[in-house]
């Protein structure tokens, strides 16, 4: 039956390619799984662009696995020579945007959700949601659905890692540092140039050791990437802006390597965001475990995910390869969406 279902899922792929799906334009996607859900007997739920469902036995008094994907995309890359929105299969690969990045892992949850759907007397809940806006970690995405689907003990969040798990992900936070100086005469001892005290913190986001580091990524880096001042040659600049890309390692959290940076620089720092944050799981976690018992390996992810809007334990795993991802002719090969499938059962028969 699982193999059924992963080709009622191929050919679902090759529907929602065909469908523009940018980013927060993902209305008509929306529709077409909303509607293989209800042709496949899954009960949909709606909330914007998010899709979701719970498995048909599903007991409240049981904690609940969330099985995730999105269906948004970025837009086709310059460099395309096929039809982006073409899903043509031509020696072994399903070609067409989104693909890989993140289709295949989507519709595979979904034949993986469907093998389980009717089982009785399951040790968890299934909740499987297609979701929105994450090329753009959008605020109406899985942030916004998470409240709506009630307590969850663990997600599995499918994004292209070849089948091995992704234990870890850096978060990410863009900090706007701002340095104040006093204008003055450029020509004679007048003011406080802005520049000269930015670049006493510059040096120091260049040089500073966060104490802590991850098992897997090492230390947390800081790179200064945009800076800004003054107006014309003969002024002393009385404010310098500058710009710091921070990746931020499951040793921290977020809030906690702001509070760190505040206390050593003397410029104004305002972080854009603290939502995009640093996720890690056990190597022990039962499904983790599972996954190496299957020959899958281990790895701590630099992309980004929706892995860092949720609060709860995750893992990143699913068919395709991340070095596809928003490329040019971007493709999945078919055989990776059947292996998908096989090693999502495998791995949740070893939980529920």
């Amino acid at each position: 039956m699982s193999k059924q279902f992963a080709e009622d899922s191929i050919g679902l792929l090759r529907t929602l390619i065909a469908i523009p799906s940018f980013s927060r334009e993902e209305d008509k996607t929306a529709d077409a799984i909303a509607d293989f859900f209800q042709r496949s007997g899954l009960e949909p739920n709606r909330q914007g662009n998010n899709i979701w469902a719970f498995n048909k036995y599903y007991d409240p008094a049981q904690p609940t696995i969330l099985l995730n994907s999105h269906h948004d995309t970025v837009k086709p890359n310059a460099g395309y020579s096929r039809d982006p929105f073409s899903a043509d299969i031509e020696d072994g690969k399903l070609y067409g945007l989104g693909s890989n990045d993140a289709g295949g892992c989507l519709v595979s949850l979904i034949a993986t959700f469907r093998h389980f759907y009717h089982q009785e007397n399951l040790k968890y809940n299934l909740c499987m949601a297609a979701t929105a806006e994450e090329e753009v970690s959008g605020k109406n995405g899985i942030e916004a659905l998470v409240p709506a689907l009630g307590p969850l003990d663990f997600a599995i969040v499918g994004e292209p890692t070849l089948m091995d798990l992704a234990i870890a992900e850096r978060g990410l936070i863009v900090l706007d540092c701002v340095a104040n100086g006093k204008a003055g005469h450029a020509a004679r001892e007048e003011g406080e140039n802005a520049i000269y005290k930015a670049l006493k913190d510059i040096e120091w986001f260049r040089t500073y050791k966060f104490p802590k580091e991850s098992e897997l990524f090492g230390p947390t880096k800081m790179s200064v990437t945009v800076i800004n001042a003054g107006s014309q040659h003969n002024v002393v600049p009385a404010q310098c802006t500058f710009t710091v890309d921070v990746r931020v390692t499951d040793a921290y959290r977020n809030e906690e390597v702001v509070e760190i940076v505040k206390r050593h620089v003397s410029c104004d720092v305002t972080p854009r965001s603290t939502r995009l944050k640093p996720s890690s799981i056990s190597k022990d976690h039962p499904f983790v475990q599972a996954g190496l018992a299957l020959g899958r390996k281990t790895y701590g992810s630099p992309t980004t995910s929706d892995q860092a809007l949720l609060d709860i334990t995750s893992v990143k795993i699913g068919p395709g390869d991340s070095a596809r991802s928003h490329s040019a002719d971007e493709f999945i090969y078919v055989n990776e969406i059947y292996e998908g499938v096989e090693l999502y059962i495998k791995m949740l028969e070893k939980l529920i």
